[in-house]
């Protein structure tokens, strides 16, 4: 708790003013609320028909009253009297709820502020993560931590944190009071309390690793809720719905279970609690009641009375106070979920070099690369090539050769492990990532749309830039115009999640549309063409043609006759470049790529896999 208490805190710092006004706030309706217990005194004598203000003060309570309430009630009568007590009470109490309002707006707001505040960090934060990062992390356990985990800090950093700071303040306010009015019962009181520290520590440790662990679980649920909807054309395709529902079963079963144990933890605190407060009221009312009684009384009965209210009341800050630790458990094993992706380092954005690219005027040529993914094993080994301006590079080979590894060092997605990318002759690592990536556009196999209008998913993430005709121009250019027009409400149109509204080939030509209006000089097609139907083809390769046009381009493709008139053509097996040459030449020397051509377009035309 100490560990990572501090660290969520610094979310806090820039409404520290706020916070502390509010802590201030509070702390003014803590002395306020226990002002009003002292004004019991005088109003329960003036009840009994006493004089308001005894004439020999006995305890150190009736001393403060007698210099605050003496110059207010000097000659009065004992209705006056009564009537000033009542009116100071009652503005006690207004002016205390104020200051008690003003205290928990103040920190509730704050705490939704430091939520934002941590959700947007994080989400920063992920933006600055390579690929690979969000390759083995699954999206639920993301989602969860972005959502659930930082609604679970708001209490901690916001009003729980606050109503803690509060409950303090009440109980020295009341442990002040109780001292003045009776010394011996304060400490009576103040000696049984600890005991209940000590019965409920060990609990903390044990709530904090039980919440972490369901959390944990909340995201598998998540990640298995996400996957079944994005699959769910995969799940209805193979009957698997009763797979899935026992999926879905065992999951929420573990947490729920995990739930109820968390839950068996965390509320035993209560019942402890009120039992141990029933436990120290009884010790009180004996020993008072002793106090009070017989000639030589040390405690006057309205003081006693006034005693026992506020030493009740204090049972309140005091639980709130031992359960406190326990709480915060819950939102401190979420604030580790969520710190744990903000130490997670941000790769790519500290790769990202100082050169500001501003164009693209000879080529890219890779030296020497090589890559390995985390785990050490090498996929592509001694990668050299160039690749001149205007030139169309196609990559060939069999699935798992390294091709979509290779584009992807291309755009920087990763870096080599060896050998370096050069872009009109410098080292990309030099270049900042904007730049570098502005020059480039890439039309993949699985095209991503988002749930916006057909015109902001052209225009994606420079809306502002292009005006209605230029977007026209790119859909009209991608053979996407005709398609848009019959949607029900054009360019405007909502296309849902994924894009589910529209075709496989549809989703393609959008994807084109936003390529050719970005007009980049380094395109790179991986698979563009592989899912479609022959007609969608047939529409997207004529989209593609245009692409192509004036452009360097990395092509990936499974269909030969696509790249037959590529001016390179790499044919790649297992990380390396076995063969490279125009269509003509590969085919007249043999080889990988004589074969893959032969499976294509032999006897049996069965496509090769890529």
């Amino acid at each position: 708790m100490v560990r990572r208490f501090p660290e969520l805190m610094r979310f806090q710092r820039p409404y520290s003013g706020r916070y502390v006004t509010a802590l201030l706030a509070g702390v003014a309706g803590s002395v306020l609320d226990g002002l009003t217990f002292v004004l019991l005194i005088p109003f329960l004598r003036a009840v009994f028909g006493d004089a308001v203000l005894p004439e020999v003060s006995r305890s150190g309570a009736e001393r403060f009253l007698e210099a605050v309430l003496g110059p207010l009630l000097a000659g009065a009568s004992t209705a006056r009297a009564f009537s000033v007590v009542v009116v100071l009470l009652l503005i006690t109490v207004l002016i205390k709820n104020v200051c008690v309002y003003i205290s928990r707006i103040g920190v509730t707001t704050v705490g939704e502020y430091v939520v934002r505040d941590l959700r947007t960090a994080l989400y920063t934060h992920l933006q600055g993560m390579r690929l690979d990062y969000f390759q083995r992390t699954r999206g639920g356990q993301l989602l969860t931590r972005m959502l659930a985990d930082t609604e679970a800090v708001r209490p901690l950093v916001g009003e729980q944190l606050g109503e803690a700071v509060r409950s303090l303040i009440t109980a020295i306010v009341y442990v002040v009071i109780l001292f003045g009015i009776s010394w011996r019962l304060t400490l009576l009181a103040l000696v049984l309390t600890p005991i209940l520290v000590f019965v409920l520590r060990p609990l903390v440790g044990r709530l904090r690793g039980r919440y972490r662990h369901l959390l944990d679980d909340r995201g598998e649920l998540t990640s298995l809720m996400q996957e079944t909807i994005a699959g769910v054309r995969l799940v209805k395709a193979y009957a698997a719905e009763e797979y899935e529902r026992r999926r879905f079963r065992q999951a929420a079963d573990g947490y729920a279970r995990g739930v109820v144990r968390w839950q068996k933890l965390s509320l035993v605190t209560q019942p402890i609690t009120e039992t141990f407060g029933a436990l120290v009221t009884v010790a009180l009312l004996w020993t008072g009641l002793q106090l009070a009684s017989g000639p030589e009384a040390s405690l006057r009965p309205e003081s006693f009375v006034a005693f026992l209210f506020i030493a009740l009341r204090l049972m309140t800050p005091l639980k709130f106070l031992s359960n406190f630790p326990a709480s915060a458990q819950a939102s401190l094993g979420a604030g580790e979920r969520v710190l744990e992706v903000l130490h997670e380092q941000p790769l790519e954005a500290l790769a990202s070099g100082s050169v500001e690219v501003s164009g693209f005027a000879s080529g890219i040529e890779m030296r020497g690369v090589g890559f390995a993914y985390g785990n050490g094993e090498p996929v592509l080994e001694d990668i050299t090539f160039a690749a001149g301006k205007g030139d169309i590079v196609a990559l060939v080979g069999p699935s798992g050769a390294g091709k979509s590894t290779l584009v992807d060092l291309i755009p920087r997605f990763y870096d080599p492990t060896a050998g370096a990318v050069l872009l009109d002759g410098r080292d990309q690592r030099e270049c900042s990532l904007r730049s570098l990536r502005s020059l480039m556009g890439i039309v993949s196999q699985e095209t991503v749309l988002f749930n916006d209008t057909v015109r902001a998913n052209i225009a994606y993430g420079a809306e502002e830039r292009y005006n209605d005709v230029q977007i026209e121009a790119a859909a009209r250019a991608a053979n996407a115009h005709a398609f848009i027009e019959r949607l029900p409400e054009g360019y405007g149109t909502m296309l849902g999640e994924r894009g589910t509204r529209l075709s496989g080939g549809e989703r393609q030509r959008l994807a084109i549309a936003r390529a050719l209006l970005r007009d980049p000089p380094i395109l790179i097609l991986d698979e563009a063409t592989s899912a479609l139907d022959t007609e969608s083809e047939r529409l997207v390769q004529e989209a593609i043609d245009k692409l192509l046009e004036g452009r360097t381009v990395f092509v990936i493709a499974h269909r030969l006759s696509t790249v037959q008139h590529a001016s390179q053509i790499l044919v790649m097996e297992r990380g390396r470049i076995v063969q490279r040459g125009r269509h003509e030449d590969l085919l007249a020397s043999g080889g990988l790529y004589c074969r893959l051509y032969e499976l294509q377009f032999g006897a049996d035309e069965r496509p090769a896999t890529v």
